[in-house]
């Protein structure tokens, strides 16, 4: 018998002997929990087309987006992800049964990449079961549903391959809060929002992302971090954290002991509830409220990170930490936890866009100061620019009335542009230095000049 018959014979038995659960599962009861599974959750999918306001070169524009969602009450409540419905000026849903509906943004959580939708019926509508992601395994058989690539109704079949899988700071849709699970079950950009469903129906996470380059490499929300999220937004539009200002790093990165308890504070904001409480660099993390704290690998910093995104905002709390072998109480006093993103807003008339100045922007910025407009993007040849205005500039006053915030602002800038005003003068700060600008509100934009000579089309 030569080598190649014998192999032709044996790799089949032994596939059989490998893979007869599995051919099992497929072609017999395992194929009728999939269908059931996919059966209960179905109906309650949703296309979700958003019209995405997009601020670019001094510019506000729209674009027209895909991705999916669930809905999770018979009033029309829907979860998706934060980069689908999150910065949209309106929302289109289409249904299970074909319909197509309006709905609204109801909130949105950037840090979790969470969003709630409300959609606009009378009547009541097919929702999902949500169920537990504490008790996952790796193995275990998940459906992915949403509308890859804007195919609808799109169901994919696959595995859990980590149920905790920390990804680090790698981008604008990483979350400090989240421990992903990865699948193989195929996710691609129109399923991001769409639920991650157990074999029993029950919806475990949300589809969110993809390792770019990679095949069969995709990450849900855990559906856990998911529903508190979700709960806090339809009560309350947003989720509240309270917040400290230290940056936590693993144990492993100090220390191979196997016993090291607590997580690293490797850094601390400037103006932080953290620094003027007395933390520092270095200092060990053992306690939050009497409740121990304990990082040694990276995946268990975002539990921490939680545990203190729990304490109740502007409420003294007590952290236990060592420094330098002793062992001290420091009392912090916590504020809110702003998203670094702000409201963005749109200045046609003198060509620029700018957005509010939140703590995470003043810290991330090192700003000596939390207040004030930023300039997220200005307009070549609009009045903004002639002025020697700035993308990054962060606007103090206007004619020596200080602008606090982006509210403040457009109704200061929309007074202007009513009474008249040719020359208003602006203080804004460039970096470490401040300077000011005029900007002449009667000026002719180049920009305008252009457009006019080639028959160009603002929108």
């Amino acid at each position: 018998m030569t080598l190649r018959y014998r192999l032709f014979l044996t790799l089949p038995a032994l596939c059989a002997l490998l893979l007869a659960p599995g051919c099992a599962t497929l072609d017999g009861t395992g194929q009728s929990a999939v269908l059931r599974a996919k059966n209960r959750v179905a109906p309650a999918l949703v296309h979700i087309k958003p019209v995405k306001e997009v601020y670019a070169a001094g510019r506000r524009t729209e674009m027209l987006a895909v991705g999916s969602g669930f809905i999770i009450s018979p009033d029309g409540y829907v979860v998706t992800n934060e980069h689908v419905a999150g910065e949209s000026s309106q929302v289109q849903c289409i249904l299970g049964d074909r319909r197509e509906v309006s709905a609204r943004v109801v909130g949105t959580d950037p840090e979790t990449d969470i969003a709630v939708l409300k959609l606009d019926v009378d009547s009541p509508l097919p929702w999902v079961r949500m169920g537990r992601s504490d008790n996952l395994e790796s193995g275990q058989t998940v459906l992915a549903l949403g509308s890859p690539h804007g195919l609808a109704r799109s169901v994919s079949l696959g595995i859990i391959s980590v149920t905790d899988r920390y990804i680090g700071d790698s981008g604008n849709m990483v979350s400090p809060f989240n421990n992903w699970i990865q699948t193989d079950a195929a996710i691609n950009p129109g399923n991001s929002g769409g639920p991650l469903v157990n074999l029993k129906g029950e919806v475990i996470g949300v589809n969110a992302r993809v390792l770019s380059g990679a095949e069969n490499v995709g990450f849900a929300i855990p559906i856990d971090i998911a529903r508190e999220v979700v709960d806090a937004i339809i009560a309350d539009g947003r989720m509240h954290r309270g917040w400290l200002g230290v940056t936590l790093q693993e144990m492993l990165a100090k220390s191979d002991n196997p016993d090291g308890r607590g997580v690293i504070i490797s850094d601390v904001d400037r103006l932080s509830p953290a620094m003027e409480g007395g933390l520092k660099p270095g200092d060990i993390l053992m306690a939050v409220n009497g409740t121990p704290v304990n990082a040694r690998h990276e995946e268990d910093l975002p539990a921490v990170r939680r545990a203190i995104a729990k304490l109740p905002v502007g409420e003294p709390a007590t952290l236990s930490v060592e420094r330098g072998g002793e062992s001290l109480e420091v009392s912090v006093k916590t504020e809110e936890n702003v998203s670094l993103r702000g409201t963005q807003a749109e200045f046609a008339e003198w060509g620029f866009t700018a957005t509010e100045v939140t703590p995470e922007v003043a810290r991330r910025a090192q700003l000596s100061r939390r207040t004030g407009v930023l300039v997220t993007g200005v307009n070549p040849g609009g009045r903004a620019a002639l002025a020697g205005l700035q993308q990054g500039d962060i606007i103090l006053t206007m004619d020596n009335a200080e602008m606090a915030d982006l509210a403040g602002f457009r109704a200061a800038y929309q007074a202007g542009l009513e009474e008249g005003r040719r020359l208003i003068m602006l203080f804004a700060q460039r970096g470490a230095l401040t300077r000011y600008v005029l900007v002449n509100a009667a000026a002719e934009p180049a920009a305008a000049q252009s457009g006019e000579e080639n028959g160009a089309n603002a929108e």
